[in-house]
């Protein structure tokens, strides 16, 4: 009886080893923020059609799960939409949609770099565009540091 006991002792302690190892070697899981709210990066860099896409991905992503936190980040032609007056195949303006995604929290970033070398003024960008130096730059640090999850439509 007593040779058991320790045999099961030995063996609970190897358990706990191995599971404490396996703890301090496994990296930690990237941080989804406050409370385990979602984070998403969406991805612009193609033009006006890519944007329209985005459009109704983002009030779809915003309908179906209404608390993800959602960061826009925008960079070569991806930042016409943000541009004021840029308007759709269809003639229609940018503006409204923007607002109201901004309204519902989604952030709008657009790349300086972009910008400077496409000579785009930031004064005839949406009020709703917040401008980071280089938008690659800025999706890989959401997805790296912050935890986000990245999306191109």
């Amino acid at each position: 009886m007593r040779r058991a006991f320790f045999r099961a002792t030995a063996a609970l302690a190897a358990i706990g080893l191995t599971a404490k190892a396996s703890a301090q070697q496994a990296p930690a899981p990237a941080s989804s923020g406050s409370k385990g709210r979602v984070k998403v990066v969406y991805q612009l860099s193609e033009g006006n059609d890519q944007a329209v896409r985005a459009m109704a991905n983002l009030r779809n992503h915003l309908n179906g799960a209404p608390d993800t936190k959602i960061v826009v980040v925008a960079f070569g032609f991806g930042v016409d939409f943000l541009v004021e007056g840029a308007k759709d195949a269809r003639g229609n303006t940018f503006e409204a949609p923007v607002a109201a995604l901004s309204s519902s929290g989604v952030e709008f970033r657009v790349c300086r770099n972009t910008l400077t070398a496409r000579r785009i003024s930031e004064q005839n960008l949406l009020m709703d565009a917040k401008v980071v130096q280089a938008g690659v730059v800025e999706v890989a640090r959401l997805q790296f540091e912050e935890g986000y999850a990245y999306i191109k439509p």
